[in-house]
């Protein structure tokens, strides 16, 4: 067994985004179809590291910097997010959050009713609906626990992350492909709205140059760091109530006190372009170090039966995206992008979401409101709407029955 340290990982996974922004460079087809850069090197690596297993050599990682490169891309989430924008956004926010509680029903019934008809346990359909596929590895961990502990269900653990892992790698490869479906269709059709040329934010196009200072740029870690102090504490002081919430929804929130709350006492102005830098390289490496880290063989382990709901489940989500989605939020180019951001979420995880939504921006241009709806719904609203969800399914007579 290889293990490299905490160095040779942070080696390793700027590796993977160089490997990935050459991949996309020269391979027409990730280019054609928005494959995110640290996708196409993360999975690459991943499946190295599967056939050198297979050889009896295993590379493990030090994934201690993955947790706080992603709080802190939620930090700089946060930090963007600015009170008059969500107000503007208020009524798309709303119409996303429908569609996405639309997508979490679905998911639960389309997982219950193949679980059923395979012949499974109907909680293995939960754990591979929106436990794991919208709620991701913690989500599933924590429900994991509950169903072997009170339902009894063997091997309910490993089953949430294994189907967690596959919903994190089919999220960030069907976004790019929907968004081009749907950018073409609207082009054909008319639909894509002649616009003024936009300014592009700095999480629309991330490989935009952006002038910075080194006492600026001091200035916005200080605000990250301190986002990331004061959600951890805010996320001890919920635990154990009926208003825990997991921490980077804490740490976003503090994020977006801080910015608001210095800018309306007139303290301080957030420079957003050292802000987007900042988010750009801590999502571009905790998506790396995530993806290389991919135990793809807990994939392979997966029962037939278990691999038929979640490749079911990927199909279901592409067309949610492509004939719910897309048409409620207006059937133009903003929604094409918010479809993308969907599967990223919808399968896998906010941060895969954000990825998928910046290979459609910084190739077809960019989309304000996708990146002010997706972090809103995806950190915040996902979570509380998923665990009402998924316990009026554990209402129904059958689960309490069992």
């Amino acid at each position: 067994m290889v293990q490299l340290d905490f160095y040779g990982t942070l080696v390793a996974a700027s590796l993977v985004l160089l490997l990935g922004r050459g991949l996309v460079t020269r391979v027409g087809f990730l280019r054609a179809y928005n494959i995110p850069e640290p996708v196409a090197g993360g999975l690459v690596v991943a499946l190295v590291l599967l056939a050198l297993r297979g050889l009896d050599v295993e590379v493990r990682f030090d994934t201690s910097l993955q947790t706080p490169l992603m709080l802190a891309f939620f930090a700089t989430i946060g930090l963007s997010a600015d009170f008059a924008s969500l107000k503007k956004g208020g009524r798309v926010v709303g119409v996303f959050l429908l569609a996405v509680t639309g997508l979490l029903v679905v998911q639960n019934a389309m997982g219950i009713g193949l679980a059923k008809a395979l012949g499974l346990d109907p909680l293995m359909g939960l754990l591979t609906g929106s436990i794991t596929l919208a709620g991701g590895h913690g989500t599933g961990a924590a429900w994991g626990a509950t169903f072997s502990e009170k339902y009894g269900l063997a091997s309910a653990s490993e089953l949430a992350m294994a189907s967690a892992t596959f919903g994190l790698v089919l999220g960030g490869l069907i976004g790019g492909p929907v968004a081009r479906l749907l950018i073409k269709r609207t082009q054909v059709s008319g639909c894509l709205e002649q616009e003024k040329p936009r300014v592009p934010k700095g999480f629309e196009q991330p490989n935009k140059e952006r002038s910075i200072t080194p006492f600026s740029f001091i200035e916005t870690l200080a605000l990250i760091a301190v986002s990331l102090l004061a959600g951890s504490l805010l996320n001890g002081l919920l635990l154990g109530t009926a208003f825990e919430l997991p921490t980077f929804v804490c740490v976003l929130f503090v994020g977006v006190v801080l910015r608001n709350g210095l800018s309306a006492l007139g303290l301080y102005q957030v420079f957003e372009r050292e802000v987007s830098v900042l988010g750009n390289v801590s999502l571009s490496l905790f998506l790396a170090i995530a993806l290389m880290s991919l135990k793809l063989w807990d994939l392979a382990s997966l029962a037939l039966p278990i691999f038929i709901i979640l490749a079911v489940q990927t199909l279901v989500m592409a067309l949610f995206a492509i004939f719910v989605t897309f048409r409620v939020m207006g059937s133009n180019y903003d929604a094409a992008v918010l479809a993308a951001g969907h599967c990223g979420f919808g399968l896998g995880a906010t941060p895969t979401a954000i990825a998928n939504m910046q290979a459609v921006t910084q190739r077809y241009g960019p989309s304000q409101i996708a990146f002010l709806v997706v972090p809103m719904v995806g950190a915040f609203f996902i979570d509380i709407v998923n665990v009402i969800v998924i316990k009026l399914y554990l209402a129904l007579p059958f689960f309490v029955a069992s």
